[in-house]
């Protein structure tokens, strides 16, 4: 199970059907998503509880989100060279989606963040499906939670590397 950490402007257009209480099973955790607009285009910002990983996709299919979690992440996950095993692991834990309010206020303040960087990735009149890409790239290799020790910042595309191995690699060889 997924549980899909929305705001409130998202939750107007997703209603909630997990508590408080409900964690997801995935190595990646609980998504959180916030809908914003860069370039006059409305977007959905998702962002791994764990590891920071962030995906941008356009606002106009919200409602199916619970839907095409998975494919959003399996996608992600093979853009940073993710084994397709744990890709797979980690979508069939992912079947059944359900969506709750944020919780922590440091992924929400994250997302802040990355909402902010992300139109100075794009130039103007030039967003589109790559110019997205190239935008989690960016934000998969930004340093985050920097006030902490060096141990505790988190590189998001490396820790979500590091979480799949962790979590769907055990009993069979790492490569």
């Amino acid at each position: 199970m997924i549980v899909l950490r929305a705001t409130r402007k998202v939750l107007r257009a997703l209603p909630q059907s997990a508590s408080d209480v409900d964690v997801s099973d995935t190595a990646l955790g609980d998504w959180y998503v916030n809908r914003i607009t860069i370039d006059r285009q409305p977007l959905l910002l998702l962002v791994s509880a764990k590891s920071l990983l962030a995906i941008l996709t356009p606002a106009r299919f919200v409602k199916s989100l619970p839907d095409r979690v998975g494919e959003l992440v399996a996608h992600r996950l093979t853009r940073i060279s993710i084994d397709a095993d744990l890709i797979r692991a980690e979508v069939q834990a992912m079947e059944i989606a359900v969506v709750g309010r944020t919780l922590d206020r440091s992924v929400t303040g994250q997302m802040v963040d990355f909402a902010k960087a992300a139109p100075f990735y794009i130039p103007i009149g030039e967003t589109n499906a790559s110019t997205l890409q190239f935008v989690e790239d960016r934000l998969g290799e930004t340093p985050c939670r920097c006030t902490r020790s060096d141990a505790e910042t988190v590189w998001p595309a490396s820790e979500a590397a590091r979480l799949l191995a962790e979590r769907w690699s055990r009993g069979r060889a790492v490569h």
